[in-house]
């Protein structure tokens, strides 16, 4: 099962690239997302590490390192899953004494691995100004 933490992370940085107010505290975010600020700082905490966003301890909350349309959805992914934790894991411990055993990690990772590489590559042509796109356009549509 793959974690919330990514929808978290993405929730995040739309509401700091959204925020006119200079208010983007985690308290504030922690309403819109339905958890608890603690969850907010944590995630926070993993995209300030990787250069996403900057974070001000106090009222001035959050703000993005970078423009909207510089932060694609598989820096965030790899912001919150770092390169060595793979998406789908293989079960290490088969026998191997077995012949269906012994090649089922090295099957299974190879055909796992090129999955995930198609997700990333997916992920990379998309933008958090494109999902900030979409909000205005549903404005302009109401």
């Amino acid at each position: 099962m793959v974690a919330t933490r990514f929808s978290v992370a993405l929730h995040i940085l739309i509401l700091i690239a959204r925020d006119t107010s200079d208010e983007a505290t985690s308290a504030r975010m922690a309403v819109s997302i339905g958890t608890n600020p603690v969850v907010v700082r944590r995630i926070a905490g993993h995209l300030a590490r990787a250069g996403l966003i900057s974070v001000q301890r106090g009222p001035g909350g959050a703000s993005l390192a970078r423009p909207a349309d510089q932060i694609t959805l598989r820096d965030v992914w790899r912001a919150i899953h770092p390169e060595r934790e793979k998406l789908i894991r293989v079960h290490p411990r088969t026998n191997r004494q077995d012949p269906v055993g012994r090649r089922m990690p090295e099957l299974l990772r190879a055909r796992f691995d090129q999955a995930e590489q198609v997700m990333l590559e997916n992920l990379a042509g998309t933008t958090v100004a494109d999902l900030v796109g979409e909000f205005a356009k549903e404005a302009q549509a109401a």
